[in-house]
């Protein structure tokens, strides 16, 4: 990416393009930014070294509960997200900063102000480079995990998620989910990262997770047993998996859904 310069004059007129302010237009072009605007369900975001937010589509803002570009801009994702989940994002931005890059990483997106549900999110971070490479910032996308379709493989989509839904105390494994469909188990990864964004690893966790997130939010089972049922050894394993995924364990999250 090269740098664009600073924003025509008919850009700096529009109230809402301080998306573009004086440290936004770093290696960050207009067109570039244009195009993150028209995706409607893909939060887009660009921070700089102090992990300050400097561009943001208005997917990203939608998400934030907030209502304008000017309220995100300059703040870092502690002071728009749940602590414990922001402690995740710049655990992330450190190591992105630090010249790593990230991707499909699956991770639950809740922030301090929206009356929305959290929502799993398939996130990338890439590092941002000046002219002699040192790293000045990072660009970011997340979009809702499985919220791609792909009309030709929805047959054996609807028997995967059927069978791992079915199996969620047991879950099955990415070997004898492709022999169900008759593929191995690289190919159907492949098939399955085309159609949700996720591998075979990922959706049987994410539908494991997903149910115990049901048995949190509308039931007073208790933890071990809703551990049991999700297919996780005990409380502790379980504990730590969600927590790892969440940002909170699931006691934390059982009581803060249940505020909403």
């Amino acid at each position: 990416m090269t740098d664009a310069g600073p924003p025509d004059a008919s850009h700096r007129e529009d109230p809402d393009a301080s998306h573009l302010g004086d440290a936004g237009a770093w290696h960050l072009g207009d067109a570039l930014l244009g195009l993150m605007d028209e995706m409607s369900t893909t939060m887009f975001c660009a921070k700089d070294a102090d992990r300050r937010y400097v561009a943001v589509n208005p997917a990203f803002v939608r998400r934030t509960g907030l209502t304008s570009r000017r309220e995100v801009l300059g703040r870092r994702a502690e002071d728009l997200f749940q602590p414990d989940l922001a402690a995740r994002y710049a655990e992330q931005d450190t190591r992105v900063l630090a010249g790593e890059s990230l991707r499909h990483e699956l991770e639950l997106i809740r922030s301090r102000r929206s009356s929305d549900r959290a929502t799993w999110h398939l996130t990338a971070k890439l590092p941002v480079r000046d002219a002699s490479g040192v790293v000045v910032g990072l660009v970011s996308i997340s979009q809702v995990a499985g919220d791609r379709r792909d009309a030709a493989d929805a047959p054996e989509l609807a028997r995967v998620l059927d069978h791992i839904a079915d199996r969620v105390a047991d879950p099955p494994s990415a070997s004898e989910l492709a022999a169900m469909v008759g593929t191995t188990p690289t190919a159907l990864t492949r098939r399955l990262r085309r159609i949700t964004g996720l591998s075979t690893t990922q959706l049987v966790l994410r539908t494991r997770i997903n149910a115990a997130s049901r048995l949190l939010t509308t039931t007073d089972t208790p933890l071990a047993e809703i551990a049991l049922r999700t297919g996780f050894y005990d409380q502790a394993a379980f504990s730590r998996q969600f927590a790892r995924l969440a940002g909170e364990t699931p006691g934390q999250f059982r009581r803060r859904e249940r505020r909403r």
